[in-house]
């Protein structure tokens, strides 16, 4: 299974689970139930995944009611993504609860990310961070 997920400096977490592959449809998809979610634009950090950078996202963001505008991290600079740390801490805890088949893996990765997302503290704690606190104003 795969992850998408988004976290502001303020503790919000938002995210998507899915089994497909990540794909331009997928990202599309995860944008649009983010502006739904937000009630203002976005300001998305990405990496430079093919997927962030592909001619059917950029086409799709530009269109005129969209209201999310990527923002691309240098390459090679995994340390300078706020999600990053997110991924670490999902990955720590899958690692002590170590399900075993990809339903259970399912399960344990969703109930983490919503407990998460009833502790914004923890969520906020993350653009301490020495190399992501640019995104912390």
């Amino acid at each position: 299974c795969n992850q998408l997920s988004a976290l502001t400096n303020k503790g919000r977490l938002l995210f998507m689970v899915f089994k497909q592959r990540f794909t331009t449809a997928v990202f599309l998809e995860f944008l649009k139930r983010l502006e739904r979610q937000v009630d203002r634009p976005v300001f998305l950090i990405v990496d430079g995944h093919p997927v962030h950078r592909a001619r059917g996202v950029q086409h799709g963001l530009a269109q005129p009611e969209r209201t999310v505008k990527l923002f691309f991290l240098p390459g090679y600079s995994p340390e300078l993504n706020p999600d990053e740390l997110l991924n670490h801490d999902v990955k720590s805890h899958l690692g002590r609860h170590r399900p075993h088949t990809q339903r259970e893996l399912i399960h344990t990765l969703r109930s983490h990310l919503h407990r998460r997302q009833r502790q914004p503290h923890i969520v906020r704690r993350f653009f301490l961070e020495k190399h992501v606190r640019y995104a912390a104003d």
